[in-house]
């Protein structure tokens, strides 16, 4: 393609961009966004069962689900990170397999190995837990070195090599873990290169006292929490991928995506960072803020849906200076701060 076809090329995608752009300013979507208003809807309707709360947890899952990314949830003992997680898989027509990781769990024990069979003399692969679509990885800091850099290439690329031999996974897969950011021993600090795969950290915090009292009065008389086989599959692989694909048609402005550059690059020159963002942050700031966009019903992105989802998808992917850490000082704060110096486009 010549400098000439190029552009020409530029100019037509730049023309139908404007007229999608009038005519959602005009209140009209061109996009039929019902698909994922529905499923949204229904997957909240059926955690709400159950859960109590925790609405942007709700919102951030869904959302990764929606374009195919992992999460990793981070909050205190007891305030429902394994129960959400579950029930979220419990209304997904899809398979479920939950991993509890521990100090002598070994790769093998979560990706498979080669069994010899007696009866034709051959080697044959048994698949681990890790072979399912929806995976629960739960306390995934207590597994050692070894055993995390085992998940970097099913998380990565969606497939296992196994002595030479190439696994796919089926889709949708997604992998939700849990850690408790309060007990320190016995666990093991995951590498930069695990965390960066992982599309939103999610630092989830006590129930309001509000929410705990509604708590206390849903589970009164329900000790064994009896309610939960209440929780019906909603949705379908086939469904996640329709919404995938309406997602990526949503429309999102070039000055927007100058935005999201600028956001990420500001963790790369700032003194109270050690570690900036890498392009697979800007990357998932984009794609978020645009499954954002349609599940509050819109088929465009605007610079609230990607001030929105900054935080989840940089927390994890930054590492503060000695000296701000020292100082006690939190990642949201940084953030906070890198945003609004970052001229919001009109």
């Amino acid at each position: 393609m010549d400098l000439e076809e190029y552009n020409k090329l530029k100019a037509e995608e730049q023309s139908q961009s404007e007229q999608m752009e009038q005519q959602s300013s005009w209140g009209v979507n061109r996009l039929d966004l019902s698909a994922i208003t529905k499923a949204s809807n229904d997957l909240r309707t059926e955690l709400k069962k159950i859960i109590v709360g925790q609405d942007e947890l709700m919102d951030l899952l869904l959302a990764s689900i929606f374009i195919g990314g992992h999460v990793l949830i981070e909050g205190v003992p007891g305030i429902a990170k394994t129960l959400t997680a579950k029930l979220m898989a419990q209304a997904m027509s899809a398979g479920f397999s939950r991993i509890q990781f521990t100090p002598d769990l070994m790769p093998t024990d979560v990706l498979g190995t080669n069994v010899f069979n007696v009866k034709n003399s051959e080697f044959e692969f048994k698949k681990g837990p890790i072979f399912s679509n929806i995976i629960l990885i739960d306390e995934i800091n207590r597994a050692p070195a070894k055993t995390q850099a085992a998940l970097f290439e099913v998380m990565e690329e969606y497939q296992v090599t196994i002595d030479g031999s190439t696994y796919l996974m089926t889709q949708p897969f997604f992998v939700i873990a849990t850690q408790n950011p309060i007990e320190q021993e016995g666990t093991y600090k995951l590498p930069e290169a695990q965390l960066d795969r992982f599309l939103f950290k999610i630092n989830i915090d006590y129930p309001k006292l509000e929410e705990e009292k509604i708590i206390l009065q849903k589970f009164k008389n329900d000790f064994r929490m009896d309610k939960k086989p209440q929780v019906n599959p909603v949705i379908t692989a086939d469904i996640i991928q329709k919404c995938q694909a309406i997602i990526e048609k949503v429309l999102i402005k070039d000055s927007l995506l100058d935005y999201i550059a600028e956001i990420v690059h500001s963790t790369r020159n700032n003194g109270d960072l050690f570690l900036g963002a890498s392009p697979r942050a800007s990357l998932a700031l984009m794609k978020a803020s645009k499954a954002i966009a349609a599940m509050e019903g819109r088929d465009f992105v605007t610079p609230e849906d990607i001030q929105y989802v900054a935080y989840p998808v940089l927390n994890h992917r930054i590492i503060l200076s000695p000296e701000r850490e020292m100082e006690g000082v939190e990642s949201r704060e940084i953030i906070s701060e890198m945003i609004k110096k970052v001229e919001v486009p009109r």
